[in-house]
């Protein structure tokens, strides 16, 4: 276009047509790239093992709430998973109501979190991946931050993941309760399998009353 040329109104008309319908596909590019994975309770499980001289120790806690909204071009991952540290029991309530009294306190901290910032490697919109999952994690009222591998399945509107990793739960200022006659463990094994709908649209982040970081 020559400077000066003078643009007739209907093209002008037609250049922000254009413009606009180009502007709109990209907001709807960018969106459909934005999935939101709600946690359900019911299908969801927090297990962990706890080895000892005389047998493995194995429990479980309940989740509190949970949900992710994943960019699958960026990788970028927020939201929250946050379980009820007072729910958790091993079979046993006199190690259970000392491991709730001494190593979690959890009537001081309630509740355990993990907030999650990024996925590091590529989640298929259908089928399995392999990748690992950044972000903070707070128990006993601290924050930590951990990169953990986690199993990806999704489908077109349920997804499920299942993760290992392990909280070595002294050396981050929790008491171990071993005694003299008894010997645990100075880290635990936690599992966590995770499973819900996928959502459109972007949910409002998950909020917690964790206590702040000491």
């Amino acid at each position: 276009m020559k400077i000066g040329m003078k643009i007739a109104p209907r093209q002008l008309s037609n250049m922000i047509l254009i413009f606009a319908t180009l502007l709109a596909v990209a907001c709807l590019s960018a969106n459909a790239q934005q999935t939101s994975l709600q946690l359900d309770p019911a299908r969801t499980s927090v297990k962990f093992t706890l080895g000892d001289v005389l047998h493995t120790v194995h429990g479980t806690f309940q989740l509190k709430t949970g949900s992710l909204q994943l960019d699958t071009a960026t990788g970028m991952l927020s939201g929250q998973i946050v379980v009820d540290a007072r729910s958790g029991e091993s079979g046993s309530n006199m190690r259970d109501r000392k491991m709730h009294r001494e190593v979690l306190e959890s009537e001081r901290y309630p509740e355990i979190s993990f907030r999650p910032d990024r996925v590091d490697g590529s989640v298929t919109s259908a089928g399995k991946s392999s990748v690992k999952v950044h972000g903070i994690f707070n128990i006993h009222g601290v924050e930590r931050e951990i990169s953990v591998p986690a199993e990806v399945e999704m489908s077109a509107d349920h997804w499920s993941a299942t993760v290992h990793f392990t909280v070595p739960y002294q050396k981050w200022g929790m008491k171990n309760p071993s005694t003299l006659f008894l010997r645990v463990n100075d880290s635990v094994e936690i599992d966590l399998v995770a499973s819900g709908n996928l959502a459109s649209g972007n949910p409002e982040p998950a909020h917690s009353s964790t206590a702040p970081a000491q």
